[in-house]
């Protein structure tokens, strides 16, 4: 559903404000080796999710990347997947048709719309704040 660059910038996201509350900056190579990602891709999405103040980047000796708390306890998993992938995943047929609407269905249109809302919520819903608490409190995980 969501592209492999949105996937990564959601768990490079949880873990940077997983070291957030512990007042600790990440780096590129941390960031990149615990999301399993590679380097550069991890590099390109940062620079997506700093651009769009979804994460800050501090350069220097003790720079890394980092989101302050208040920061974390209103940003939206929404606002990730809009900053990578665009809002079109919200909108879009499920299989991908251009003329698929309620007067011309696909024949997945109706089941897919509710799927679709229930993603929306989902995403509007859920802070990275609540994500890195539950990864501080060793309920989620990021690696298996």
């Amino acid at each position: 559903m969501f592209s492999k660059a949105c996937e990564y910038g959601i768990r490079a996201t949880v873990l940077i404000a997983q070291h957030s509350l512990n007042g600790e900056r990440v780096g590129l190579k941390v960031i990149a080796k615990e999301i399993a990602s590679p380097e550069a891709f991890t590099a390109k999405i940062l620079q997506t999710l700093s651009r769009n103040k979804i994460v800050s980047s501090i350069k220097g000796p003790r720079g890394g990347f980092e989101i302050p708390i208040v920061n974390m306890e209103n940003l939206r998993l929404y606002q990730i997947v809009k900053a990578i992938d665009g809002e079109e995943l919200m909108e879009e047929c499920g299989l991908g048709l251009k003329a698929c609407n309620p007067e011309k269905p696909c024949p997945i249109h109706h089941q897919f719309k509710d799927i679709r809302t229930n993603l929306v919520k989902m995403l509007r819903e859920t802070t990275v704040h609540d994500l890195a608490i539950g990864m501080k409190d060793g309920a989620t995980f990021l690696k298996v």
